[in-house]
């Protein structure tokens, strides 16, 4: 039953005043698309539970969009033709959309996952990485970044040989 203006205590108006607060918060950082989606309700709960659902989706939908993603990144494979930087983009891309819907997997796990999902003339610098680091300890960028020095050193290799046997022919 609704209150008269008369009828409210302090903590009602504290509350009433949190609520106008958080709602204007809301309603400031949003476009237009997204007031058209948050127009009718009444409070800043409300407004929080449909922009959840508009952007998570229902917990069916977000538990669907989880298994997805992690199908998606159990047969995730680095292409024959691609950069170091060019997958690590791709595959960063599935780890934060994981992420932001609540399944975190474990650095350690990630690591090893590149490790595991490059080409097999990749094989001899897995081993070297494999021996010679902790993959406990190891993180996802000092991996990239060894791997991306690896990358330019066999590019340079490969220029050198192509520019001597250009030479020789």
């Amino acid at each position: 039953m609704p209150k008269t203006i008369k009828e409210y205590t302090d903590a009602d108006r504290k509350a009433v005043e949190k609520n106008f607060r958080a709602k204007n918060i809301l309603v400031c950082e949003i476009g237009p698309n997204e007031y058209n989606r948050i127009s009718a309700c009444e409070t800043a709960k409300e407004i929080w539970e449909a922009l959840q659902i508009a952007h998570e989706g229902t917990t069916q939908v977000k538990q669907s969009k989880i298994d997805m993603l992690t199908i998606e990144y159990e047969l995730f494979r680095m292409k024959d033709d691609e950069s170091i930087q060019d997958m690590h983009t791709r595959f960063t891309s599935i780890i934060n959309k994981l992420h932001s819907l609540g399944e975190v997997i474990p650095k350690n796990k990630l690591v090893r996952k590149i490790l595991s999902i490059l080409p097999s003339s990749w094989e001899s610098k897995v081993n070297t990485i494999t021996k010679a680091k902790d993959l406990q300890e190891l993180t996802i960028h000092e991996l990239v970044g060894n791997l991306k020095t690896y990358e330019m050193k066999r590019k340079i290799g490969k220029d050198r040989d192509m520019a001597y046997l250009t030479k020789r022919f």
